[in-house]
């Protein structure tokens, strides 16, 4: 009998899935947008780049930067009633429209 696989992007085929017409490399302008400590972002997964991905289970949620690490941000995100650090690189991130 053959295990589950469970890797880090297990179940993701339907999560982690680009519009045909928006496949391939990002602009450059979500790589070079700075996030100021204190700023509400979003974290939408971008499948094309495995560099700075967060888990799957932070897709979609919205989180606080506390501080850069290198390239990297690290991110206070909500995930039921406990708070969690989450690293993860611009690429996806987005600003929260508010």
């Amino acid at each position: 009998m053959v295990r589950k696989s469970k890797g880090y992007r297990s179940r993701t085929r339907k999560l982690l899935r680009k519009h045909p017409r928006r496949r391939g490399i990002p602009s450059p302008d979500k790589l070079l947008y700075d996030y100021k400590v204190g700023e509400k972002v979003t974290i939408i997964i971008d499948p094309s780049i495995h560099k700075g991905m967060p888990h799957k289970r932070f897709h979609g949620k919205v989180g606080t930067v506390i501080e850069k690490r290198g390239r990297a941000y690290v991110l206070s995100v909500m995930v039921g009633s406990k708070e969690k650090k989450v690293i993860a690189r611009p690429e996806h991130l987005r600003p929260l429209i508010s």
